[in-house]
């Protein structure tokens, strides 16, 4: 496990701005190029074999909250000032995909994240404006990503015995494609690891993962009732692309809520 010190830097410089996972800040000015910051996700998605998507997924969401959460947040300047300046924007994420074993190798190198699950992976990296993303990022593919659900996924369901393992529920009735789902998830997994508490993060850590589901919007709702405020986060959409803005397109429950 990462440097306890650096790993609690890190959380509570995410938890000071994203936190309360409702005020939101809002930093963005469209005169200045510079304002407009992402965290790009790589997915790795070979021409020659499709990797499942809920492992792709929760390799996403565990990408993105790892980088966040990283012991260099604490320790190294470049990686604080990164996420300082992201934290206070949008919380942009562009996922893109790698279709090539040569494009998947070559974004190693860029500072991030890597997460396999199963033999699916993903990479997020240290978020930057738009306009100046590494040229290894930017020539990868962001539209045509997806996967098709899988029955079993389909019919996942929301919480369960797993006391320390977070669920992260997608509205499935929004059709999301792999790739903004990916961003989606990226968010909601961001956002939980801010609302919790460090000793709960630290504990999560030790193992950290996250249980992917595909939930209609109606069930979606329901959960939200049965864990009540203060035990999840939600994502609202901006409304860019894909879904209407003020969608709400996922949601993270916290895994020790008592549910009513």
């Amino acid at each position: 496990m990462e440097s306890a010190a650096g790993v609690r830097n890190a959380h509570s410089l995410l938890a000071s701005v994203l936190g309360d996972g409702v005020n939101q800040p809002d930093g963005e000015d469209p005169r200045d190029p510079n304002t407009v910051q992402a965290m790009p996700i790589v997915l790795n998605m070979p021409k020659s074999s499709s990797p499942r998507r809920r492992d792709l997924l929760e390799a996403a969401a565990l990408a993105s909250a790892l980088v966040c959460l990283d012991s260099r947040v604490g320790s190294d300047g470049a990686w604080r000032e990164s996420l300082s300046r992201w934290y206070g924007a949008r919380i942009r994420k562009i996922a893109r995909r790698a279709r090539t074993s040569g494009q998947w190798s070559k974004v190693q190198s860029i500072p991030g994240v890597t997460v396999t699950i199963g033999e699916s992976s993903a990479r997020a990296f240290l978020p930057g404006p738009v306009r100046d993303v590494d040229p290894r990022i930017g020539k990868l593919q962001i539209s045509g990503t997806d996967l098709p659900r899988e029955d079993a996924e389909q019919t996942g369901r929301i919480g369960g015995s797993d006391p320390v393992h977070p669920t992260i529920a997608l509205n499935e009735d929004l059709e999301m494609s792999v790739g903004k789902a990916a961003a989606q998830v990226g968010h909601a997994a961001m956002l939980w690891a801010a609302h919790a508490s460090f000793p709960t993060v630290e504990r999560w850590l030790h193992e950290p993962r996250f249980t992917i589901v595909e939930v209609s919007g109606s069930e979606l709702e329901a959960a939200a009732r049965r864990y009540g405020a203060g035990h999840y986060v939600e994502v609202v959409d901006a409304g860019f692309t894909e879904v209407a803005p003020g969608s709400r397109t996922a949601v993270a429950f916290d895994p020790d809520a008592p549910i009513s």
